[in-house]
C-alpha cells in the first residue's frame, strides 16, 4: 500500500478512505469505483509516495463513468465528478503535507 514515511499522519486527508478503499481493492482483485479512481490518478499518487501497482490503466476512466451509469444513469456524471474532486482533493492536501 503506502510507504510509511509518506503516509504517516495523512489519516486526516481529505478523500484518504476512499484512496484506502481503492488500494485494498486492487490488492483483492476487485475492479470498484475506489479502485478505478486510484487506477485513474495512479501516477500522481505514486508522486506523493503512495506504492500503487505499475500496471497503468487508460481505460480506468472510462470503466469508472460505466460503472456509475449501471448503478445510476442520470446521476452518473455528477457522481463522477465528486470522485474525480475528491481524489484531486486528497493529491492536493498529500503533497502539501509532503512539501513541508
Amino acid at each position: 500500500m503506502a510507504s510509511s514515511s509518506a503516509s504517516e499522519g495523512w489519516t486526516s486527508l481529505p478523500g484518504r478512505d476512499i484512496v484506502d478503499r481503492g488500494l485494498n481493492d486492487l490488492a483483492a482483485g476487485r475492479e470498484t469505483a475506489a479502485a478505478l479512481l486510484v487506477r485513474m490518478a495512479a501516477p500522481r499518487l505514486r508522486g506523493v509516495g503512495l506504492e500503487i501497482p505499475e500496471d497503468d490503466d487508460p481505460g480506468a476512466a472510462h470503466r469508472l463513468y460505466d460503472l456509475l451509469a449501471a448503478d445510476d444513469p442520470r446521476g452518473a456524471h455528477s457522481a463522477y465528478n465528486a470522485l474525480v474532486g475528491r481524489m484531486v482533493s486528497f493529491a492536493r492536501a498529500a503533497e502539501r503535507a509532503q512539501a513541508g
